[in-house]
């Protein structure tokens, strides 16, 4: 007999919770089942097939007369919990044709507008201290193709800190983060009331479920410090002054970065992921969201003439602290800046030291 690879478990008192994260089952095991559980991890060879407590196990999948072979995993089990516990999604019924899936999809929609939204868990920026971003004409802020920026965008990792204009901060957070008011007013009866606002990239049912901390070290016109922008208004509000602690220690000690101009926190709203995808996949949702914006970000940064680097290595304590969000179903997935650079790939201390390797024997 042979314990089943694809099981994790959960302490959850008085009981263990045993997920079988491929076929997305559960068992809750008291004392009892626990403990003999614990003898047949131990040696599954004491598998008695005439305890009604083992024939359990076997009818549950947690214990196999077969041996269930699993792929080569390069990462650790948290990871491989993750991607193999998200896929196949589980449905009671597939559609058959596309009419079964517009019945299926629209019930499931009107069953979720049946609950209320999540209400925003941070301050109102209708009620903050705003700071008004300049009205962003897109046909006039940008010149040049989307194949140039596609061309021309890469990492840089070596910047001047020389400032931005506000005017270029509101380029780039309208065209990625902004309701785009270009896009106000289409009808389209699919959309329910409250959720017409649209941005440049796509979202996970239309919910934008991603928000952007600015963190500004230099914009011209505009006090250090680090900002909620409001998608809605195109504007920003003052959450905290800039930390004593450099960039860098925010972002696992990449230090080259500390002289970035202009960096954006994504974060992205789990709530309101969770209010119309209850299952974990949607967690895969979340940054596929974010990286769409990234790269909007990007493209635009380029076009504006600006050098741009992004990462996803967040010492996130840090920055959930310095965003204001401990213990927040907001949380922040990534980071991208911008600013005046060399354009290097690399920054000059590291170069210096690929430069001078001794040559290999």
């Amino acid at each position: 007999m042979h314990i089943n690879p694809y099981l994790f478990i959960l302490a959850r008192s008085p009981h263990h919770i045993v997920w079988n994260y491929s076929n997305h089952t559960q068992f809750e095991l008291d004392f009892h089942y626990s403990k003999r559980l614990t003898q047949l991890i131990t040696c599954p060879e004491l598998f008695d097939p005439n305890s009604t407590v083992d024939q359990d196990f076997l009818a549950a999948s947690i214990i196999t007369d077969e041996e269930i072979p699993t792929p080569e995993w390069g990462w650790d089990d948290l990871s491989r919990i993750f991607h193999i516990g998200t896929k196949n999604l589980p449905q009671e019924h597939i559609p058959q044709d596309v009419h079964e899936w517009a019945v299926q999809y629209l019930a499931h929609c009107n069953e979720v507008l049946s609950t209320p939204a999540p209400e925003p868990n941070r301050i109102d920026p209708h009620n903050a201290n705003l700071v008004a971003l300049p009205v962003c004409k897109p046909a006039e802020a940008l010149k040049g193709s989307l194949a140039t920026a596609l061309i021309n965008r890469k990492t840089s990792r070596s910047f001047t800190g020389q400032s931005l204009s506000l005017r270029q901060l509101s380029t780039l957070l309208y065209l990625s983060l902004g309701y785009l008011n270009e896009r106000r007013g289409e009808i389209n009866l699919s959309i329910p009331l409250g959720m017409e606002a649209r941005r440049s990239s796509p979202s996970g049912g239309g919910l934008n479920a991603c928000e952007g901390y600015v963190y500004v070290q230099h914009v011209t016109g505009l006090k250090a410090g680090v900002y909620a922008y409001s998608s809605d208004l195109h504007a920003l509000s003052l959450i905290s002054p800039l930390p004593d602690e450099p960039l860098g220690k925010l972002l696992c000690g990449q230090h080259f970065i500390n002289t970035l101009p202009v960096g954006l926190f994504i974060t992205s709203r789990f709530d309101k992921l969770w209010w119309k995808y209850e299952h974990s996949r949607a967690y895969r949702m979340a940054y596929v969201e974010a990286g769409h914006i990234a790269q909007t970000f990007q493209l635009v940064a380029t076009q504006l003439g600006l050098d741009t680097w992004l990462t996803g290595a967040l010492t996130d304590d840090r920055v959930e602290a310095l965003l204001g969000l401990d213990d927040s179903p907001e949380q922040p997935l990534f980071f991208v800046g911008c600013g005046k650079g060399d354009g290097q790939v690399q920054c000059q201390e590291l170069m210096a030291l690929i430069q001078h390797k001794d040559p290999a024997p």
